[in-house]
């Protein structure tokens, strides 16, 4: 289906201005996210970057806070679907799904550091999120056949912990 120059427009905004997910845009409007991927990539080859344009759409109508819970939430959405997809995997070595643990609780560790910095309010997140980076490790190194476990307990114990201290 061929969209005209004003669809594109539209969904920009509502990536940019509402500040809405690439798919749910192009859901609320009715076009494939295929589509709206590729719009969203030629626009940035063109030199309309439609990622900065957003960061800065929340800076100016928000402020550092804004961008850093935005950044915050993004990293969030992926660390979630890593999780879940580590759990899925049940053909996977338990040491190499300890090392992932590892490897996505040292990331986690310092988006929560970069994000505490630029929002105090986050500081006790960062250091709950450093304590499991913590137990990750000590599980890895300790207990690698407890992974699976963990793994299980970790997703719902790291919302509850976000709801307390974030």
């Amino acid at each position: 289906m061929a969209y005209g120059e004003e669809t594109r427009r539209a969904l920009r905004a509502a990536y940019v201005h509402k500040a809405l997910s690439l798919e749910a845009a192009a859901e609320q409007m009715d076009i494939a996210f295929g589509t709206a991927s590729r719009w969203k990539r030629d626009a940035k080859l063109a030199g309309d970057d439609w990622d900065k344009a957003r960061t800065a759409s929340m800076m100016a109508g928000q402020g550092h806070e804004a961008v850093s819970q935005l950044v915050l939430q993004e990293f969030m959405t992926l660390f979630q679907s890593t999780i879940e997809q580590l759990k899925k995997d049940d053909q996977g070595n338990p040491m190499a799904k300890a090392e992932a643990l590892s490897r996505l609780s040292d990331a986690y560790n310092k988006a929560m550091s970069a994000a505490a910095k630029s929002n105090p309010k986050l500081n006790k997140l960062a250091v709950a999120m450093e304590v499991l980076q913590m137990l990750a490790s000590f599980i890895q190194e300790e207990h690698p056949e407890l992974t699976e476990q963990f793994l299980n307990v970790l997703e719902p114990f790291g919302e509850k912990i976000s709801g307390v201290f974030g």
